[in-house]
């Protein structure tokens, strides 16, 4: 490594101003600090020095992401195999390697895709501003896949990709600068522009042109268990085609990355060990999601409102969106008592769309993106409340 580290820097005056490939330096910059170390690094003053920089944080979230995408490579494929032969029994004793490589045939595409338009749409921008690519879009680029049904078309990844890193992102003023998550700008934008391929019962599962085969997430399912019968014979149906192991195991269907909420627990160890990820916004989000739980369950009304409050935390994309996509730390809320604050409202305001609204069977998403919104208003009151308490103080003595 130090032998490809030394021919980078005798290569590096062809690219700095006034060099040979000069307009060429954002790619050079670019592959030298995803490769290699940055060699402006602080070496005196006040400053906190620390070896883990942006790159080893973003590759740590990657990390801590790969329980999720393998999960969800195999679950892909256990639905493919559903949806083929029409018999869940048959796929659920069928061969593991076959179905995780059928999986990968339909998952890698989308990953491909993910990161191609989008670091496409970043060296373009780099380019014309004249600096490197950010490690940022390394998350969002596997993000964006993982939110995403198995058998979305791949032109509307990359046209959701695109919109997301130009309109979410780049015209902010690039990495650390957007005002909400990217991967979740990309989802709501092919929510909004094509729900059809991203809701109902025609998606979720790679090949639903299988005759008797349902294509409708748990949740989907949920709502048409909801009509014209008792309370407790929808729940009871409910149950016995989705059970709480299948769903905290994963084995439902869903979004490529968002079934497993064990890999998601797994994910988030990975992150709170590491110090990457936030314990006050993960914990405050599940609690959050379960007061809304439990307050329903004691309005009662329906299935949706009956259904245990528990259940709602390992249903659709809960898990996942308190683990990696409400602790991002650009998006988030920065002061302590602010990220409980946003934790617990982002939970809350998810399981309350996702009962209330009937038409969107789930509210993880729209919670999320609200939040993001939201933050810099809690935070400001936050502070407000601490200056407004040290005032009070300094009267007083």
């Amino acid at each position: 490594m130090k032998f490809l580290e030394n021919i980078l820097h005798k290569m590096e005056p062809n690219f700095v101003k006034g060099g040979k490939y000069e307009k060429w330096n954002p790619l050079f910059e670019t592959i030298a600090t995803f490769a290699f170390t940055p060699k402006l690094v602080t070496t005196k003053g006040a400053h906190i020095r620390d070896g883990v920089d942006l790159k080893r944080t973003m590759m740590t979230v990657i990390i801590a992401m790969i329980p999720c995408l393998l999960f969800g490579i195999y679950n892909t494929g256990h639905w493919e195999m559903v949806a083929s032969t029409g018999d869940r029994n048959l796929a659920y004793f069928a061969d593991f390697a076959d179905k995780f490589m059928n999986g990968l045939i339909i998952v890698l595409p989308l990953i491909v895709v993910s990161y191609g338009v989008g670091l496409g749409v970043e060296f373009l921008f780099g380019m014309l501003r004249g600096h490197s690519l950010h490690e940022g879009f390394l998350v969002s680029g596997m993000l964006i896949p993982l939110t995403m049904p198995a058998d979305v078309p791949l032109w509307m990844v990359g046209v959701a990709t695109a919109f997301a890193v130009v309109i979410g992102k780049e015209i902010f003023g690039g990495t650390g600068m957007n005002v909400v998550n990217i991967a979740l700008t990309a989802r709501a934008f092919l929510f909004f522009a094509y729900p059809t391929s991203m809701s109902g019962d025609k998606v979720w599962l790679a090949g639903t042109e299988t005759d008797g085969v349902s294509g409708a997430t748990a949740l989907g399912d949920l709502a048409t268990f909801m009509s014209d019968k008792p309370v407790f014979e929808n729940l009871n149906g409910f149950t016995n085609e989705y059970s709480a192991w299948e769903a905290f195991t994963g084995m439902i269907p869903g979004s490529v990355g968002e079934t497993s909420t064990l890999a998601c627990l797994i994910g988030a160890g990975i992150l709170l060990i590491t110090g990457v990820g936030s314990l006050r916004i993960m914990a405050s989000f599940f609690a959050g999601g379960l007061a809304m739980g439990l307050i329903l369950n004691a309005a009662g009304g329906n299935a949706y409102f009956d259904l245990p409050a528990y259940f709602h935390l390992i249903l659709g994309g809960f898990a996942f969106g308190a683990v990696f996509m409400a602790t991002d730390p650009v998006t988030a809320a920065q002061t302590a008592t602010g990220k409980i604050i946003y934790g617990f409202l982002g939970g809350f305001l998810a399981i309350l769309i996702r009962v209330l609204n009937p038409a969107y069977p789930e509210g993880v998403m729209l919670a999320i993106l609200f939040m993001n919104i939201s933050a810099p208003l809690i935070d400001y009151y936050v502070i407000q409340g601490n200056i407004n308490r040290r005032l009070k103080r300094t009267k007083t003595a």
